[in-house]
């Protein structure tokens, strides 16, 4: 579901047309919709209602502060993956105590700050990051809450750049081991406090599954270990719920509670989730406009001032995503196979592909749909180009979330020392 609609033949998110902000603001944009982030955040908590699980909702997919807030006054819960989402979290009034801290590459700074901000836990990757948490927390003077992250591998049927749960992903620590793994840390790291277990086994997943098949050895991987007389108090499922780009037919968050908590009951054990994509990734839309139109032979190229540092995601992963006009043209145009291509000079510059399209003109836009999730978070400034505006919209009003970069922006923080500086031409003059 999602409050993108055309009204009057103008594409409006919620109620506010395209056109107008577009206008105000400017192309390339980021446009989201606060009422679609909510109610797929609701759909989660209202599955789950009753039990004891956890939202917390992965900053990785769209960490813009208004959204992070929005979320924190919902009573979400928080997964990141960096100081600097931890940094974020703060600053938009998340609750620090339910933060998740994963992540193969804590670095030492990044885990002292979180211990002195006071976070929920830590997901351990290996055993050298249990032996580095372990260390700087008994440094402090601190005990780190930790969970380990166990690969189950389980196929997620998904892309293969975003699968995490196989045996030869770099994620978690092999399911297996985990007697032994749990039995060392309680012996070695008196800095620890292991009292959980994490899997995620991968991102846009379409079906329940590979969530139920990595949840049976996550069941049996809490029993054994409290056998050994651990204490296992929750149960991380990650995230990964897909969602709807093209003709996918995910399952919905019902459905997805419906096969988990069945399988949990009488454990007595905490449930947290880690969602993003299912939460913004259709609440979210890009707004590029037309530059030129160029007929190659039998290609036709609707050139857009949005490229691939705007939108990776059609290049790294030959993702899709619907392409439409802002507005419809009255009448009929001719539709053609088109690929809608940015301004950078790379191959794989693209956002679509052969796509069939009435006649694109110079000076239209068109709306880039589902780039709520991973848009804005993975874009940069590849050719020297400022970043994308961010706006947010609820109902018939909407705001500027995050201003266009300028010029000045791309070189903020850089200096020229003496030793490289250039030197003034000497222009020669003819007589």
């Amino acid at each position: 579901m999602d409050l993108f609609r055309y009204h009057k033949r103008e594409m409006c998110c919620e109620g506010v047309p395209l056109r107008r902000i577009a206008g105000a603001v400017g192309t390339p944009t980021f446009v989201y919709s606060l009422g679609t982030i909510l109610h797929h955040y609701r759909r989660l908590t209202d599955a789950f209602a009753g039990t004891s699980t956890e939202i917390c909702y992965s900053v990785k997919a769209n960490g813009n502060l208004a959204i992070l807030s929005a979320l924190a006054r919902e009573g979400s819960g928080f997964d990141i993956v960096s100081s600097g989402e931890l940094y974020r979290v703060r600053r938009a009034g998340g609750d620090i105590g339910r933060v998740v801290f994963a992540g193969v590459g804590k670095t030492d700074d990044e885990i002292a700050m979180a211990l002195r901000a006071g976070i929920r836990m830590f997901n351990v990757e290996s055993w050298p990051e249990a032996e580095r948490i372990n260390a700087v927390a008994g440094a402090a003077g601190k005990t780190a809450r930790v969970a380990f992250r166990l690969n189950p591998d389980v196929d997620a049927h998904t892309h293969a750049h975003i699968t995490t749960g196989k045996s030869e992903n770099k994620f978690g620590l092999p399911i297996d081991e985990a007697p032994e793994l749990f039995d060392a840390a309680r012996r070695r790291f008196a800095s620890l406090q292991v009292t959980g277990i994490h899997m995620h086994i991968g991102s846009q997943i379409t079906e329940v599954g590979p969530y139920r098949q990595a949840l049976r050895k996550g069941i049996a991987a809490v029993r054994s270990l409290r056998g050994r007389g651990h204490v296992i108090r929750s149960l991380n499922l990650g995230g990964g719920l897909g969602i709807v780009y093209d003709k996918e037919r995910p399952a919905t968050a019902q459905q997805f509670a419906d096969t988990i908590l069945p399988m949990l009951r009488g454990l007595d054990l905490e449930l947290l989730l880690e969602p993003g994509r299912f939460i913004v990734g259709n609440a979210g839309v890009l707004i590029a406009r037309v530059i030129y139109v160029k007929e190659a032979g039998r290609k036709t190229f609707a050139i857009v001032d949005g490229g691939m540092n705007d939108l990776i995601r059609p290049s790294l992963y030959d993702a899709y995503h619907q392409v439409l006009p802002m507005r419809q043209a009255p009448g009929r145009r001719v539709r053609r196979s088109v690929d809608v291509v940015g301004p950078i000079c790379e191959s794989a510059d693209f956002l679509a592909k052969d796509r069939r399209l009435a006649t694109p003109r110079s000076g239209e836009c068109v709306v880039v749909r589902s780039t709520g999730a991973f848009g804005f978070v993975m874009s940069s400034n590849y050719n020297a180009r400022p970043r994308a505006a961010e706006v947010l919209v609820k109902g018939s009003r909407w705001d500027v979330v995050r201003r266009r970069e300028t010029h000045a922006d791309l070189v903020r923080g850089e200096t020229i020392p003496a030793f490289a500086a250039a030197r003034p031409s000497r222009r020669r003059t003819r007589r």
